[in-house]
């Protein structure tokens, strides 16, 4: 399942206002904005929406993460979810294994939320997954 991706985008605000209107009937909302002044210098800005599973907390819903496009810039950014912290570590393994570019090992990622464990690979291609275990989520 996925749990959520970025979209790199030209302008924010013009970029969430067609999200939400296209995502609305959906049951997608706005849920919040991340900082990057919270966290580590390779995590930018986030204008995030998400359903209504998602936003409620109550299973594993599916968030979109909006966040400025930087010069050149291309690729995807998709997140994974895993069942456990193991699980995130072996996907992690066989990215690496199967010549994924390391872009942080598995570690908790507490910047983000408590029980928040997680790790980042790239292809050769830069598009890029994040593995990750999200304590609050039931298993699927």
């Amino acid at each position: 399942m996925i749990d959520h991706i970025y979209i790199s985008v030209t302008d924010i605000d013009t970029a969430s206002a067609f999200y939400l209107q296209a995502l609305e009937p959906l049951g997608w909302k706005e849920f919040g904005t991340y900082s990057a002044s919270w966290g580590p210098d390779d995590v930018p800005d986030l204008f995030g929406i998400g359903d209504a599973v998602y936003i409620s907390g109550t299973g594993v819903g599916s968030s979109i993460w909006l966040r400025q496009r930087n010069a050149g810039e291309t690729g995807l950014y998709v997140g994974i979810v895993c069942d456990t912290n193991d699980a995130v570590d072996a996907a992690y393994a066989a990215a690496i294994n199967a010549g994924g570019i390391d872009e942080g090992p598995p570690a908790d990622r507490t910047y983000f939320a408590p029980g928040y464990y997680a790790a980042n690979v790239a292809d050769i291609d830069g598009n890029r997954l994040e593995f990750v275990r999200k304590a609050w989520n039931p298993r699927h």
